[in-house]
């Protein structure tokens, strides 16, 4: 594999995604910074395949991206292959508005083949090449300039081994047959309504206090405002307030500016400074929370009860024991809630749709149901149906959930 010089130049940087795009897939890995600011800084790009790789310089002085990104955005032909890319993903989406496609991710891939949760990209690397990564320049600054060459091979290494591992990833997903399982999975990764920066849908990531439309429209309101005043200074939005806090505020919010210094998590300084009488003012101004924005209720079947958790307790051991038969990931399969609501009475449920029930989904329900048992079997449980139960065998029957 040729290993090009760090790319600092436009001519240069469309030279090289003019040969990429003449492969079948190319991988990608960004290296950044966001400690201090509102988005990522983009400090380094790493790009390769099985013949070629090359490390570009976002920040080198009249570099223009549009040849890289174009390749990301408007090429259709080329797979973006990258591993835990949601960050990447992200980065790519504040440069353009638009989210790389078609696009695949080796640690998604992963859980398919095996049961390998988040498996990092050491592990992977160990797994598949059997080679130990040196991490000593991964927290490094990637903002200072001029770049070392330890930092620019440890982040080519990053797409160099992703151009080794992939085609052997994606030929065990095909022998397989696990493939069109991730199909999902790799949408909502390229899915650009998870990268928006959307001040009215700002709330949804902070946990609710209550579904109250008072509290939720303050909470909306707070949420937008603190985006403004996060954008506006370059600061990531924890600066600004906490998620815990702003949610305080919105649940028991100050009669008077005053009261803020007596809020947790803000500064005595808060009492009298402009943002919080800016923040007062927002507060001011809140309506209740349309009723067609708010959040759905929670489904939710009958309470579990003692018999019931003990239901779902026997869900996660089947889990467990099919996991292991298939070695797939179990968070590919289901999630602990959504097999509690299994046990509670809740049908509609993704575990019980697509392939997911065709894997694990029918047989989870069949338990509920009473239809299927644990058994021993030369030491090892398994399960098996009532009927197929000698007399005698050593097994747990689950008895069906209240409806």
């Amino acid at each position: 594999m040729k290993i090009h010089p760090l790319i600092t130049k436009t001519e240069e940087l469309a030279e090289l995604c003019a040969r990429l795009a003449q492969g079948d897939f190319v991988c990608v890995d960004t290296e950044f910074m966001r400690e201090n600011t509102f988005y990522p800084l983009l400090c380094l790009v790493q790009l390769g395949n099985e013949e070629e790789a090359a490390a570009i310089d976002p920040l080198a002085p009249g570099i223009d991206l549009t040849p890289m990104l174009d390749l990301f955005c408007e090429n259709e032909d080329i797979l973006k292959v990258f591993h835990a890319g949601g960050q990447d993903v992200e980065i790519i989406y504040n440069l353009t508005g638009k989210t790389p496609h078609p696009i695949f991710d080796t640690q998604i891939a992963m859980m398919a083949v095996s049961q390998s949760e988040q498996i990092g990209y050491a592990n992977l690397v160990e797994s598949w090449l059997g080679k130990t990564i040196d991490k000593g320049a991964r927290f490094t600054d990637w903002s200072r300039r001029p770049l070392t060459e330890r930092q620019i091979e440890y982040a080519i290494g990053d797409v160099t081994y992703l151009a080794k591992i992939f085609p052997r990833l994606l030929k065990k997903l095909i022998k397989t047959g696990r493939g069109s399982w991730l199909d999902a999975e790799m949408e909502k990764l390229a899915d650009p309504a998870n990268y928006a920066n959307d001040l009215g849908t700002a709330w949804h990531r902070i946990r609710a206090p209550s579904r109250n439309p008072l509290v939720l429209g303050r909470l909306k309101a707070l949420a937008a405002w603190r985006e403004v005043e996060a954008q506006d200074k370059d600061i990531p939005r924890g600066r600004i307030m906490r998620d815990e806090t702003l949610a305080d505020l919105a649940s028991q919010p100050p009669k008077q500016q005053a009261d803020l210094a007596k809020v947790r998590g803000l500064s005595q300084a808060w009492k009298e400074n402009d943002i919080g009488k800016r923040l007062m003012k927002v507060l001011a101004k809140a309506e209740p929370l349309p009723s067609d924005e708010l959040p759905d209720k929670p489904q939710r079947g009958a309470p579990l009860g003692k018999e019931g958790a003990l239901v779902a307790d026997l869900l996660k051991l089947l889990l467990k024991i099919r996991t292991r038969e298939i070695d797939v990931a179990s968070r590919l399969l289901t999630r602990s809630d959504e097999l509690e609501a299994l046990a509670a009475g809740v049908r509609h449920l993704p575990v019980l749709q697509g392939w997911r029930y065709e894997v694990f989904g029918r047989d989870a329900l069949e338990l509920v149901e009473g239809k299927l048992a644990f058994a021993v079997e030369n030491g090892r449980l398994k399960m098996t149906h009532i009927d197929d139960v000698a007399s005698g065998d050593a097994q747990v029957h689950a008895e069906p959930a209240a409806e």
